[in-house]
């Protein structure tokens, strides 16, 4: 086998691997969080999964332009190797932490996750720039559109499988990661070349902490600021949630202060001077910005709105949900080697900002759709929003490291991968904060409503009136009926016939649903305004471009 054939084929299952993890968990959250017996009407209870979501990208965010340097340092195909072992660690300890153990068990499973992004980060930091490495330029865009549709394979792995598995035993969720690891990490260890790095470049300390402690703290701060604050639904007037942005873009400024003056700087600001790669990252950066937490309040809208609507039990809702998502992966499957292709024909630019476009009209067409949406319009939007994925994402990743010189590719897919992170994690306090707020406006007028027809006792309305509006959208999340938060002194004088009502699956989600539907809306006219402004930018990367350094080797290798 061609040595890039065997790069290919070891970041294939890398990516299979990562991706199907972080999709299993999404679509199996409920399922993790009944199994821990977590109950979402407890106050502070919404924190956990807000944790489990963002810890990830947090830990992402902070740490892989640091991960790109130290492969740059000390070779790419080394370190790719340790992200396979932390990753398989991590997935068994993930696998054994005990049932119905509350919130000690959903702190482990923080903690576990966070150890997983370590391993998950020394992969994503180092797969696409072996490829470029290994592929001639001509190749790449082919290559990586591969790579992405063995994403795409993972992600619907994931959704399947984390439908399945979870219908048995949740901690089956994180051992099936664990022959995908181990086959990784052996296939690296035997068949990658482990070239030297650059061992000349120095370590940026002070780099690294003040870029670290920047991301962390403000990441924080969105965070917390989604959590109930006093009498207030959201976090916003919290004084550790004020205090955080300013201190974080201290840091932040430090960081560009002390990159300047560096040797050898952990985040090289040189590297934006190279117009496809400054303009491809930010086209990057608005694209995460506005699909980051799009795709999970859809699958919220799946699992607690539109699924149990129809009948299907909350056990079986993270299955059709991943189910009826599948359409997405399917375009993406079909439009991402054809990105690609076309790439390394033609260049970038066209291709990249025409997916955006066609993405921008899929999230539009979204708000078109009721609460209670029509299945076949439902799933023809979410195929044409993987169409116009793939059509951006190759494309715009070959442009990037194209623009690269080799020593600095670890670096600089660092840089992509960070922004990248840091727009999901922005994303997720974004459209959490816009969904959230415009949903407790809405909510209370609903339950009224909804209680009204319903022939509820004025006691039973307000008790559900008071309940936070996240805790109401996360019990809905996680299939648990409100009537399990009820007070013995309302419980015992309401009639079996309304507590059968409240216990029925269609209650919550015909209560949550119109409010739901009303903020979900603008969040998604601000993501579409997001990938517009983000095609501008694509369009602007300019034409072909490959490092001068990369056009030498490929007319070398056609003399030998």
């Amino acid at each position: 086998m061609e040595y890039k054939w065997t790069v290919l084929t070891n970041t294939t299952l890398g990516v299979i691997m990562s991706s199907m993890n972080m999709y299993i968990v999404l679509i199996s959250l409920p399922t993790i969080f009944r199994g821990l017996n977590i109950n979402p009407f407890l106050p502070g209870e919404f924190i956990y999964l807000l944790w489990i979501l963002m810890g990830y990208s947090i830990v992402l965010a902070s740490v892989l332009v640091t991960f790109g340097r130290i492969s740059d340092k000390y070779g790419r195909a080394r370190v790719y190797t340790y992200g396979f072992v932390i990753f398989t660690v991590a997935s068994i300890l993930l696998s054994v932490i005990p049932s119905y153990t509350g919130n000690l068990g959903a702190i482990l499973l923080i903690i576990f996750r966070m150890v997983q992004a370590l391993g998950g980060g020394f992969l994503m930091v180092n797969s696409s720039a072996l490829l470029t490495d290994a592929f001639p330029i001509n190749e790449r865009g082919k290559a990586l559109g591969l790579n992405q549709v063995s994403m795409v394979i993972g992600s619907f792995l994931g959704l399947i499988l984390g439908g399945l598995l979870a219908g048995y035993d949740w901690h089956l969720i994180f051992v099936v990661n664990v022959p995908f690891a181990l086959a990784g990490m052996l296939w690296s260890i035997f068949k990658l070349k482990k070239t030297k790095g650059a061992e000349n470049i120095s370590f940026d300390i002070i780099g690294n902490v003040t870029l670290a402690a920047a991301l962390i703290i403000i990441s924080l701060g969105l965070t917390y600021a989604l959590m109930p604050y006093g009498s207030s639904q959201l976090g916003w007037g919290n004084p550790w949630v004020l205090a955080s942005f300013p201190v974080g873009f201290i840091f932040l400024i430090l960081f560009v202060y002390y990159e300047r003056k560096a040797r050898d700087p952990l985040f090289k600001l040189s590297l934006f001077k190279v117009r496809p790669f400054s303009y491809g990252v930010l086209a990057l950066f608005l694209n995460a910005l506005a699909r980051g937490a799009i795709m999970f309040l859809v699958a919220i809208w799946l699992q607690g709105i539109y699924l149990p609507l129809h009948g299907i039990s909350y056990t079986q809702t993270p299955f059709w949900a991943g189910v009826y998502m599948l359409s997405m992966m399917i375009g993406t499957v079909i439009m991402g080697p054809i990105g690609g292709m076309l790439t390394d024909k033609f260049g970038a630019r066209i291709f990249a900002t025409i997916g955006m476009i066609i993405v921008a009209l899929s999230l539009y067409a979204l708000t078109l759709l009721p609460y209670n949406f029509n299945l076949i319009e439902f799933e023809i939007i979410l195929f044409i929003n993987g169409l116009g994925n793939g059509l951006f994402s190759a494309p715009n990743t070959t442009a990037i490291l194209n623009s690269l010189p080799s020593r600095d590719r670890g670096t600089g897919n660092g840089m992509r991968q960070t922004f990248n992170n840091i727009g999901s994690t922005i994303s997720m306090a974004l459209f959490f904060t816009i969904t959230i707020s415009f949903f407790v406006a809405d909510l209370p007028s609903e339950i009224v409503t909804i209680g009204t027809e319903y022939g509820l006792p004025i006691s039973l309305i307000s008790f559900l009136k008071n309940i936070p509006a996240s805790g109401l959208l996360f019990a809905a999340f996680l299939g648990i009926d409100p009537s399990s938060a009820l007070p013995k002194s309302i419980a015992q004088i309401l009639p079996k016939s309304v507590l059968s009502l409240i216990d029925s699956e269609s209650f919550l989600p015909s209560l949550l649903g119109p409010a739901f539907i009303n903020a979900l809306r603008l969040s998604l006219y601000i993501s579409v305004a997001l990938v517009l402004i983000g095609s501008i930018f694509s369009y602007m990367r300019g034409g072909r471009y490959v490092y001068e350094d990369d056009l030498k080797a490929n007319e070398n290798k056609k003399r030998l």
